[in-house]
């Protein structure tokens, strides 16, 4: 980020101005005092947008979700962790709306600007009741925000969030941005949870394509395991109470925008992927050379997602022959007489075939909690970056036990 454009401020998603949170520990988790409940509400309605899962089994709330932003205006979002409410039927949507009128009903706000999230174990209806004696319980702040990220974490490590305040039309903008996220990482649209707030005054249109733009170089480009979630969910509400003139493609200062929203969300990205579950080492994946954007977003796709390479990552072991093995499966576009693999600063293959690099240098790039990978196809002006992590004893710990 340029240090002279953004500044790093606290309490991410209640750091602009009209925003508050509330959470508390209602039980759906466990009887052991963790919060598990969360409410975000704009002191007025927003300009909103959003992006969801892919999967053919959402669940309800991203159900209601889509439904409700297809007006383009939301003002509040209750989440609810350890509770998916997915594959739950008929029940399952009517106790989705059910929670946006809880807190409509609580807060004085038009339930149809009310929208919802869930996460965690599938196939369990909510208990509405503790939900219901939850949101009675929450009170609304401004410094709220960190709380916030921490009720919405499921197998999380640590809570990923982050604010940043800036420049616009002479007037200060914040934006703040919050997300989860730890297992069943494969988004192909958004991430587990995201939820991002601003005060800069902005039209929905352009804020939708703005934020399916950033989500596809950013929540798009991560793997934890391969699997996707049924509750994927990317949320923004703009409430414009910065008081700049709306940001649309044509304002001056779009790109100012369009630098932190970009920014924000890589850095979000990169700490799930970092926080995989059982994860010990950030793996970055960047693809040059290729022949197209498409292509070098398959083969950087290709090395996160290989099970043969996230133990190699693992095991600090250079064996570039899975990397080879996942970039020839990955669909893209290869010339085996020209590309160029490097693990850190040190090169293993050029024009497709392994050079004499010292060993202990190579393992050595490998050793620390970071792990990058540079592939140069040699082909054309292609470029992308994904990130992943390594595959431990860990992942498979927390996945044998989850419904425990």
């Amino acid at each position: 980020m340029a240090a002279e454009l953004f500044r790093e401020i606290d309490q991410c998603v209640t750091a602009p101005r009209g925003f508050r949170a509330g959470t508390t520990a209602c039980g759906i988790k466990s009887d052991a005092g963790i919060k598990d409940l969360a409410i975000l509400v704009s002191d007025v309605p927003c300009v909103a947008a959003g992006t969801f899962t892919t999967s053919a089994t959402k669940a309800a709330p991203v159900m209601v979700c889509q439904e409700r932003l297809k007006a383009g205006k939301a003002q509040a979002v209750i989440v609810n962790s350890g509770n998916a409410n997915c594959a739950t039927g008929a029940q399952g949507l009517q106790n989705a709306y059910r929670m946006t009128e809880l807190v409509a009903e609580q807060f004085g706000l038009d339930k149809d600007l009310v929208l919802c999230s869930s996460t965690g174990i599938i196939g369990r209806q909510l208990p509405m009741e503790k939900i219901e004696a939850g949101v009675r319980n929450i009170e609304l702040s401004s410094a709220n925000g960190n709380d916030f990220s921490v009720a919405i974490m499921t197998t999380d490590t640590r809570p990923k969030r982050i604010a940043l305040e800036f420049e616009i039309d002479d007037r200060t903008v914040r934006l703040g941005g919050v997300t989860k996220g730890s297992g069943m990482i494969y988004p192909n649209m958004a991430t587990m949870l995201c939820y991002l707030t601003t005060d800069a005054a902005v039209e929905q249109e352009w804020l939708q394509h703005e934020l399916r733009a950033a989500v596809a170089d950013t929540f798009n480009m991560i793997s934890v395991d391969g699997d996707m979630s049924t509750n994927d969910t990317c949320l923004i509400f703009a409430n414009g109470l910065a008081g700049n003139n709306p940001l649309n493609a044509r304002h001056p200062q779009a790109e100012t925008f369009r630098q932190a929203l970009n920014s924000m969300l890589r850095y979000l990205a990169r700490e799930m992927a970092r926080d995989g579950e059982g994860a010990t080492k950030l793996m970055t994946v960047n693809v040059r050379g290729a022949r197209s954007k498409a292509d070098a977003v398959k083969a950087a796709r290709s090395i996160t997602l290989s099970p043969l390479w996230q133990c190699a990552v693992a095991g600090s072991d250079p064996n570039w022959g899975r990397i080879t093995a996942a970039l020839g499966a990955s669909g893209c576009e290869l010339d085996q007489n020209t590309y160029d693999i490097y693990i850190g600063d040190v090169q293993l293959l050029k024009a497709g075939l392994p050079l004499n690099y010292d060993q202990a240098q190579a393992k050595a790039a490998m050793l620390g909690d970071e792990v990058t990978i540079t592939i140069d196809l040699h082909l054309g002006e292609g470029t992308a970056t994904a990130w992943g992590c390594d595959l431990t004893h860990g992942y498979i710990d927390e996945n044998t036990l989850y419904t425990r």
